[in-house]
Parts: C-alpha cells; sequence; structure tokens
C-alpha cells in the first residue's frame, strides 16, 4: 500500500498545477449536469402576513398596445421613406406573415388627388403596387377620363395612390376591427406626408378607417372630410368589374371629382 503524500509534497503539487491554470477540480466519475438541475430545489415561496408559505405570484407579461405602438412608430416618420421603414418594421400586424410584399403606393407623392383604397388582392401582393391587373386597369380608365394619371409627374394631373393595409390578407377576407385600428396611425401619417388636397376613398374600408363611416353604395358621391381635407366616397373597380350597371354612378362621382378640381 502507497504511503500518504507528505503534506509539503502535497502542498507543493497543489500550487504547481495552480501555476498551470487549474481553477476546478473534477470528480473521477463523470456528472450529468442535467440531473443536477433537475434536482436543485425550488425557491422556497415566501412567507405571508399569517406565516404561512406562498407560492411566489407568476411574473405578469408586459401588456401590448399595438395601435400606441404603431402611432408612436408613424409619428417618427419625417418623409414617405421612413414611414415605408417603420411599416416594415412594425412587429404587431399578422398580416405580413402571409404576404409576398408591402403594397405602400404607387403615383406621385405630392399630387392633388391621393386615392385610398382598400387591401392589396394577390396580383398587387405579387406587384407590390396597389391597383394592377384588371381593376388597374379600369382605374387609368377611370382616371384618364376626367385628365388624370398615376403616371404623370405633374402636380395637377398626377394621382397618388395607397391602401388602408399594406399587406393581403389570406383568402382576401374583410380587415377586422382590430387590423384596421392598428394601421390607421400609418395611413394617417401617409396621408399628411403626402399633402393632397383631395382624398377619394374607395370602398368600405378606408370609409370606416377615416369616416368611421360603413355603406359605400349609401355614402358614394358624398362629400364628407377626413383629417381636415375634402373625402368623396367612391365605389372598387373591383366592384364596378362585377356590376358594370354601377359604373354611372360613378361617372357622375368622377365628374363631382373633377369640378372640385376645377372650382
Amino acid at each position: 500500500m502507497e504511503s500518504a503524500l507528505d503534506y509539503h509534497v502535497a502542498l507543493a503539487m497543489l500550487d504547481w498545477q495552480l501555476e498551470l491554470g487549474v481553477d476546478e477540480t473534477l470528480y473521477e466519475a463523470p456528472i450529468n449536469r442535467n440531473d443536477l438541475q433537475q434536482a436543485q430545489p425550488k425557491p422556497a415561496a415566501a412567507a405571508g402576513p399569517d406565516g404561512k408559505r406562498r407560492a411566489p405570484a407568476p411574473v405578469a407579461k408586459p401588456k401590448v398596445d399595438p395601435p400606441a405602438e404603431a402611432r408612436a412608430a408613424a409619428a417618427t416618420a419625417n418623409d414617405l421613406p421612413s414611414l415605408r421603414a417603420a411599416l416594415e418594421t412594425f412587429p404587431h400586424c399578422e398580416l405580413k406573415q402571409g404576404a409576398r410584399s408591402l403594397v405602400f403606393g404607387d403615383g406621385l407623392a405630392g399630387a392633388r388627388v391621393m386615392i385610398v383604397g382598400e387591401a392589396p388582392n394577390r396580383e398587387e401582393d405579387r406587384a407590390g403596387k396597389p391597383y394592377v391587373g384588371p381593376q388597374g386597369t379600369l382605374l387609368d380608365k377611370m382616371l384618364a377620363a376626367i385628365d388624370l394619371d398615376r403616371g404623370s409627374q405633374d402636380r395637377d394631373s398626377g394621382v397618388y395612390i395607397t391602401t388602408v393595409l399594406p399587406w393581403r390578407g389570406p383568402t382576401n377576407r374583410d380587415a377586422s376591427p382590430a387590423e384596421i385600428a392598428m394601421m390607421k396611425p400609418f395611413l394617417e401619417r401617409h396621408i399628411q406626408l403626402a399633402k393632397p388636397d383631395v382624398l377619394v376613398l374607395m370602398g368600405n374600408l378606408p370609409c370606416q378607417a377615416l369616416l368611421a363611416k360603413r355603406g359605400i353604395s349609401r355614402l358614394r358621391g358624398q362629400w364628407g372630410e377626413a383629417l381636415g381635407i375634402p373625402a368623396l366616397p367612391m365605389l372598387e373597380p373591383q366592384r364596378l368589374l362585377r356590376n358594370p350597371a354601377a359604373k354611372r354612378d360613378t361617372w357622375a362621382d368622377l365628374l363631382a371629382l373633377r369640378a372640385h378640381l376645377n372650382g
């Protein structure tokens, strides 16, 4: 049997190991640290005024107010590119999870006429622009009939277009009140930065967001005001494609818009 180490020899060996950088001792057998974590005792419950132990109160998660955060994010935008960036990084709208692209706007920012549509459809989601495809072609014809053109770079003849929702919803479903409230601050800031003289609200969604009213068949053709700007509700081109007979009413609305611009 080996004799026990001399005290001074053992101390010298320990000093030598410290000089080598050894700062942790190990057992001869491997240790399962997962078992150690599971075996750690749970924190003792705090004692109440009556001396009885009670379980610790759960930690409350901070509440998220998406419309308030949207207002704060939109307020930081000083121009349209920074507003687009704020929308792209806004984390609380689930619509963006299933959308291919952000549909922000098209046409001449700063034009006298700004059109606000409802939400992108599949074609607009793919193109990343509002009003493309058959309904876009019809809209362009409607505008041309009163000497307006989204491709024009002249403030008087140009048009700027956006939508209430910048992302396409699944199966083109209607937007929920919560989604409208969440996107409304961005829409309002969009209008403030574009500075139009006239708003054209195409469909129920923009009327709900900016006029707090629904029923586009009843509202169309009746001038209102949104954010201090004259606003004219009109039928969406998609609806006119489904119901060509409604084009007569839309022609009357277009003439009213032209008369307002000429006045």
